[in-house]
């Protein structure tokens, strides 16, 4: 049987929460372009990390770094104790929401399909899912508060409802590590409280460490553990109040910056 070195690196004696995933001296060129340069921060077990930064900052490519669908030009990444290379053939768990998810309405591929295509890597080619992997389907999306929609066409969902389903693919791995990409963009107020809120109940059930890609720091002084503001260049890392209330994020964010305006102060309700 095939060690599962993830497995190992998760109950291994440790002191503390462990740092599940390391990124030191990144840098990434694109095209011939530097995207990324000098990024170097970890991020401790059952943590939830938010990554914020002006359009083109690099965040997107700097989680397809993690992932491992990007090669960088010099630094190195570990994930779960693995390279990312090496983390290819434990890819399950990771859960993935990219920013984007592209899909005709028309296309009539029901809720439950969208979620087993998470299991792809599990199931493997040319391999019928078998009890565990619809077990697994029907969990998250019980758990994502989805349960008698299974057969419903994804594009009769509601926006919030989408996102939910899209959630509950990246859940139904074995997943530790849930990296997610502007999540809540296009949902209304709503709609967007009730993403956060079933989020931050899902990684406390499930132990699950979480990294947010997000444009609403608001959302991010509220539930971050600790945030990293990068524009190709890391910026800012440290707890919510500290970055936020820091006069180099204007440096960051530049012409962007107007719409912070008040982001690192309280909420009444904080």
């Amino acid at each position: 049987m095939k060690k599962c070195r993830v497995r190992e690196f998760l109950t291994s004696g440790s002191e503390g929460p462990r740092e599940v995933i390391q990124v030191q001296d990144l840098w990434v060129r694109r095209d011939g372009h530097t995207v990324l340069e000098d990024i170097t921060f970890n991020v401790r077990e059952g943590s939830f990390l938010g990554i914020i930064g002006p359009n083109g900052a690099g965040k997107t490519t700097l989680l397809r770094a993690i992932l491992g669908l990007v090669t960088p030009e010099r630094g190195s990444i570990r994930v779960l104790g693995l390279s990312p290379r090496e983390l290819r053939h434990e890819l399950h768990h990771i859960g993935y929401m990219p920013q984007q998810v592209l899909f005709d309405p028309r296309f009539p591929v029901s809720v439950y399909d969208v979620v087993m295509m998470g299991r792809a890597c599990c199931i493997g080619p040319l391999r019928f899912p078998t009890r565990a992997d619809r077990e697994a389907v029907l969990r998250s999306i019980a758990d994502v508060g989805l349960e008698g929609l299974e057969r419903k066409p994804i594009g009769e969902l509601s926006g919030g409802q989408q996102k939910r389903a899209f959630l509950a693919r990246a859940l139904c791995l074995e997943t530790s590590i849930l990296l997610l990409d502007e999540p809540t963009a296009g949902l209304d107020l709503e709609s967007q409280a009730r993403f956060m809120d079933l989020l931050v109940s899902l990684k406390e059930e499930r132990r699950l460490t979480v990294v947010f890609v997000s444009h609403d720091v608001n959302v991010l002084a509220r539930f971050a553990d600790e945030i990293v503001c990068i524009n190709r260049s890391m910026h800012l890392h440290g707890p919510p109040r500290e970055v936020l209330g820091s006069d180099r994020l204007r440096e960051a964010y530049r012409c962007e910056f107007d719409f912070l305006a008040g982001a690192g102060s309280p909420s009444p309700s904080a």
